[in-house]
Parts: C-alpha cells; sequence; structure tokens
C-alpha cells in the first residue's frame, strides 16, 4: 500500500463530501496508525481469509477462449458463490471476463467504472429515474402538471434554461460558468419553488442527500423513490445529493450508482471491474458486504480486482498469468483462496501470502 512507504501522510475527513473539510491528521506513517482516523484504523485491519466458502449451484464453462492475449483457455466459472478474477495487469482477465464470458452468456450484467451517458443537465434522480415518480408526486400535492416540476421544461428558469449555471464562451479557452443570478441556482421558476411537498419545493428536495430524502420520502405513493434512494445508501453513496451533477462524480461513484439501479432489478449474473479503484479502506468493506448479499440473494457475482481484502472474501478464485501480454494469457490457479495461498507460480498467491502473515512456497 503507497501510504505505509510514505514520508508525509495528510487525511483530510472526518468523512465524505458534507463530512469533510478539515485535516484529521497530518504526520507519519507510524502517527497515523496510532491517530484513531479512519484510514488510520483501517492500516491494520484487514478483511480475514474466507475459510468456508459457499457451494456453487452451476458453472458457466468457457472452451478454446484465445481473445487476444489468452492461449486457448478452458475454464468453468461457478454459479451462485463470488468469484474473484486475479492477475498483473495485462493478464488476459478483461479479456476473458468481459470480453468472452458475455458472447456465450450474454444477459451478463456488467457493471464498469464508464462515464455514465447523461449530459450536463443529468444528475442522480434523473440518471436513476428518481425524478420521474417525485415529479407526479408534486403536481398531484398541488394539483399542476408534472411538467412544471421539470427544469428541462415549463418550470426551468428562463435565465439559464434550468441549468443554474450560467456558461460563458471564452473562444479559445475554457468556458466559464457562474451561477445564475436569478434563480440562484437553484434552476426553477419562483413560481414553481412557490408549490412544496410537505414544506420542501422541488429544489429543496434535489438539494437533500440520499439519506436525508430516504427519511424524506415515506408514502405509500414514493415506495418507487424510497427503494431507489434505500439501494443507493446500500451501495455507500448515501452522501450524494439528489441533484448532484454526473460529471460531478468519481469513477467509483459512478459504478456504486449503476449498482444501485441494477439493485432495483437484480441479475443473475453479474461482473463487476475493478469496483474498489479509488475507495478508502472503509468503502472496501462496505463493497465487501454488498456483494456478499447479491450472492446470498442468489446472483452470480464475479468481480476483476487486484485488492487482497476483496480476494481474501472471495469464494473461488481465478488466477490469470503468470505474467503480462504474451507471457500472461493462461489460468495458473482455479480454487479458494486458502488454496491459492500455496500455489507457488501464482504472484497474486504470494501476495495474499504475505498479507495474512504465511509463508509462501518457493
Amino acid at each position: 500500500m503507497v501510504i505505509e512507504i510514505a514520508v508525509l501522510v495528510v487525511e483530510v475527513g472526518p468523512g465524505c463530501w458534507a463530512a469533510v473539510g478539515c485535516v484529521v491528521y497530518a504526520g507519519d506513517v507510524a502517527g497515523l496508525r496510532a491517530s484513531g482516523t479512519l484510514t488510520g484504523d483501517h492500516l491494520a485491519a484487514h478483511q480475514p481469509l474466507r475459510t468456508q466458502v459457499r457451494r456453487p449451484t452451476g458453472a458457466m464453462s468457457l472452451r478454446g477462449a484465445s481473445l487476444h492475449n489468452l492461449r486457448d483457455v478452458d475454464v468453468d466459472l461457478p454459479t451462485g458463490v463470488l468469484t474473484v478474477v486475479t492477475g498483473v495487469a495485462g493478464s488476459g482477465k478483461s479479456s476473458l471476463i468481459r470480453g468472452v464470458l458475455p458472447r456465450g452468456f450474454p444477459d451478463v450484467v456488467v457493471v464498469d467504472q464508464a462515464t455514465t451517458r447523461g449530459s450536463r443537465r443529468s444528475n442522480s434522480a434523473t440518471y436513476t429515474g428518481m425524478l420521474d415518480t417525485i415529479r407526479k408526486v408534486f403536481a398531484k400535492a398541488n394539483g399542476v402538471k408534472p411538467a412544471l416540476f421539470s427544469a428541462n421544461s415549463e418550470g426551468a428558469c428562463p435565465e439559464c434554461g434550468g441549468l443554474g449555471i450560467i456558461y460563458t464562451d471564452l473562444g479559445t479557452l475554457e468556458p466559464m460558468h457562474s451561477t445564475c443570478e436569478v434563480c440562484g441556482g437553484r434552476r426553477y421558476t419562483d413560481e414553481v419553488l412557490g408549490y412544496t411537498l410537505r414544506g420542501a419545493s422541488i429544489a429543496d428536495v434535489l438539494e437533500m442527500s440520499v439519506t436525508a430524502a430516504l427519511a424524506f420520502f415515506t408514502d405509500r405513493a414514493e415506495r418507487p423513490v424510497a427503494a431507489t434512494l434505500a439501494a443507493m445508501a446500500d451501495v455507500g453513496i448515501g452522501y450524494l445529493t439528489l441533484g448532484q451533477p454526473l460529471s460531478t462524480l468519481s469513477g467509483g461513484e459512478r459504478q456504486r450508482l449503476k449498482l444501485a439501479v441494477e439493485l432495483a432489478a437484480p441479475a443473475a449474473v453479474y461482473v463487476l471491474d475493478e469496483p474498489t479503484s479509488g475507495l478508502h479502506m472503509a468503502d472496501v468493506d462496505r463493497l465487501i458486504l454488498l456483494l456478499d448479499r447479491f450472492v446470498d440473494a442468489g446472483s452470480t457475482v464475479i468481480v476483476i480486482e487486484h485488492n487482497l481484502d476483496v480476494i481474501s472474501r472471495a469464494d473461488h478464485v481465478l488466477d490469470l498469468g503468470p505474467g503480462a501480454g504474451s507471457e500472461g494469457g493462461t489460468v495458473v490457479f482455479s480454487g479458494p483462496p486458502a488454496e491459492l495461498l500455496h500455489c507457488a507460480p501464482s504472484l497474486t498467491g504470494r501476495a495474499l501470502a504475505a498479507r495474512h502473515g504465511i509463508l509462501a512456497p518457493a
């Protein structure tokens, strides 16, 4: 871990978004371990190795996989469990799982960190589909049309067109943007902001965090909204606001937002591509709990990952390699993580053994 070799560590927190803005620690790594901060506490806390693995319900068989550097690979991916696909960068993991697997099993749902589709108007509420229901609820409560509560339609501030921001073109330079002086960045006309639901305007709702909105939308007609909010909280993005622009989300946040949408209609097989990228260790712990929930609910989960905590909690590990490029493309190991520790040719196995204080085989 890079933190452990740092000369100076500065931790900002104590949490994320609304709970940030303070330097909670600055000093060396030894001091960080004793600081009691979220990062300090997690430096010495590792996920235990799973020794009692879940029993597969079947298998997805791939035969003769030869995409890119894969060398005529035959593999059986167990269903009904958590499988982690490992190996050094360029070993063939993505070629096998994101390239070959969906060809044979097209119903696989792939969740990655690619940019979510949408314009500069897109936000958490529009991407998840919640805003449609929210507009209807506001319209019914006030006896008006749902279109009034769309910042892209009749209710939009005429000055900024419902963006809340004024963009100024500077020719060859990056456009300059400033908060709209007419609506104050709230995107709607004064008339629309005068309509409320239990004392909150549509702009107030969009400024709510997921956690706050979950406590707000409790009526029977609002159950679809509450279900989506609960899914977002489950994947660890309860701090996002409903009006959070997609352009401001990190790769990890976009991936978890996609996961929240998928939770509304569970799939048989999920593939996640390096879901821990950009996540704090505390968020990794939360992610592992979520993956276990997917499996316990009957789904098959396949994760392409380097994180040793995620690998430790797998039911099955498929390690590709032994190296990258022309030196990879073969199956080095297939089995439970406790056995991977003793696989001498596996670089992943050696790293996992070191993590758990076990002498790796020569």
